[in-house]
């Protein structure tokens, strides 16, 4: 059962990680609009996608906070140069570093690198790595645990 709770999480955070993308692209409509028609694109239902959902909706809500840590972790790039894809997996990794705590960093980093290294170049990898190392330094809680509450 964990094995596919786990197959089911990587599919919602590419859901999370294309939305996102597709949101900073085409900033025109309402977020409610924007998920309809994004999830009417889906091949599961859309309870399938809760987990990304919470996501989208934790990012959306901390944006300035999440894009004020890629700032500054991101050394010597201004956000406006970070490829639109790259930008979006690293909002997905940096709301989970500092809002979800249930979710241990090393987690949120490993698949952030995945999510690169699938929808992105070996460049974008080491570049989110690297930003998501720096971040990793300002967290206050363990890094391989996540909390329960």
């Amino acid at each position: 059962m964990g094995e596919n709770k786990n197959a089911g999480r990587r599919e919602n955070r590419i859901a999370a990680m294309q939305f996102l993308y597709m949101r900073d692209v085409n900033k025109g409509q309402s977020i409610q609009t924007a998920l309809e028609s994004f999830f009417s694109t889906k091949e599961n239902p859309r309870e399938y996608y809760s987990f990304a959902e919470e996501l989208i909706a934790g990012v959306e809500s901390r944006i300035d906070e999440v894009d004020a840590l890629i700032e500054k972790c991101a050394t010597n790039w201004s956000k406006d140069r970070i490829a639109k894809v790259d930008l979006a997996i690293l909002r997905l990794a940096i709301f989970e570093l500092l809002f979800r705590e249930d979710i241990p960093p090393v987690v949120s980093i490993n698949e952030a690198i995945d999510l690169a290294k699938e929808f992105s170049s070996a460049e974008a990898r080491r570049f989110v790595n690297g930003v998501l190392d720096n971040a990793k330094g300002s967290l206050k809680r363990p890094l391989r645990t996540a909390n329960k509450k």
